[in-house]
C-alpha cells in the first residue's frame, strides 16, 4: 500500500531521513514517534507525495511516486486522508462545507444522510452550522478527521491530532482512529504521546515505529 525501499530526504543540506525501508500493509495501525525535529512530518509528507524522496523510492498504491503525474497525485490523494496538527479551515464557511470541501475539490457530491452520519459519528452533530473559530480544539481535531475521511481513503495519516487537545479527548480521538481500523482503513498516527501508545493496546494491535539517528526503527512488538 505504502513503501519505502531505501528511501531518503535531504533538507536545507542535510540529510533528515535516511536508508528508510518499510512496508504499511492494508489494514495495518501504526504510530511514529521520535524527538521534535526527528522528521515525522517529512515522513506523512513521503506518503502522501506532499514531498519527493531525495534518495531510494517510496510506492504508493504499486505506484513510485515519481513516475506520477500531477493529476495521479491529485487522484493518489484522494486514497490517503490527512489530519495535520494545526488544522486550518476555511473560517466564512460552517463545519459541514469545511468537512465536504474534498468533496467539492473533487466535483463530486454525497448524500445528505452520508454527512449528518458522519458528523454524528465524530460527536459534531449540532455543530454543521456552526463557524470554525467558534470550536474547540477537540472539535476543530474531529472535524478534520471527518474531512479526512469524507472520500472514503484507504489510509489515514494523523500528525500530532492529540498534541494540542486534553487526554478525555485525546482518548476519543484515539477511539475514532480504532474504529475506522476495524472497518479496515491503515492507519499511522505520529505522537510524543506515550501514554497515548499505551491505552492503544487494549483497543488495537499497533506496531510502533520510532526515528533514530535519521532512520525509523521497529520499537518493539505488538502493543
Amino acid at each position: 500500500m505504502i513503501a519505502f525501499d531505501g528511501a531518503a530526504y535531504n533538507y536545507g543540506g542535510g540529510e533528515l531521513l535516511s536508508d528508510v525501508s518499510l512496508r504499511l500493509a492494508p489494514g495495518s495501525f501504526h504510530f511514529l514517534t521520535g524527538p521534535s525535529g526527528s522528521g515525522k512530518s517529512t515522513f506523512l509528507k513521503l506518503c502522501y507525495a506532499e514531498l519527493l524522496p531525495t534518495g531510494g523510492r517510496v510506492t504508493l498504491f504499486d505506484r513510485e511516486v515519481r513516475s506520477l503525474s500531477r493529476d495521479d497525485v491529485a487522484l493518489t490523494r484522494r486514497r490517503i486522508g490527512v489530519v495535520h496538527q494545526d488544522c486550518q479551515f476555511l473560517d466564512h464557511l460552517p463545519v459541514a462545507a469545511n468537512v465536504t470541501l474534498p468533496l467539492t475539490v473533487a466535483g463530486r457530491t454525497g448524500p445528505v444522510q452520508d454527512l449528518t452520519d458522519l458528523l454524528g459519528w465524530v460527536g459534531l452533530g449540532p455543530l454543521a452550522g456552526a463557524l470554525p473559530p467558534s470550536l474547540s480544539g477537540g472539535e476543530r481535531q474531529r472535524a478534520a478527521l471527518a474531512r479526512a475521511v469524507i472520500m472514503g481513503p484507504d489510509v489515514i495519516l494523523a500528525d500530532e491530532p492529540t498534541g494540542n487537545v486534553d487526554w478525555d479527548m485525546s482518548l476519543r480521538l484515539l477511539t475514532l482512529l480504532v474504529e475506522l481500523n476495524k472497518m479496515g482503513k491503515t492507519i499511522l498516527v505520529a505522537t510524543h504521546d506515550l501514554n497515548l501508545i499505551r491505552q492503544a493496546k487494549a483497543q488495537v494491535a499497533a506496531r510502533v515505529l520510532r526515528i533514530s539517528k535519521r532512520r525509523i526503527q521497529l520499537a518493539g512488538a505488538d502493543l
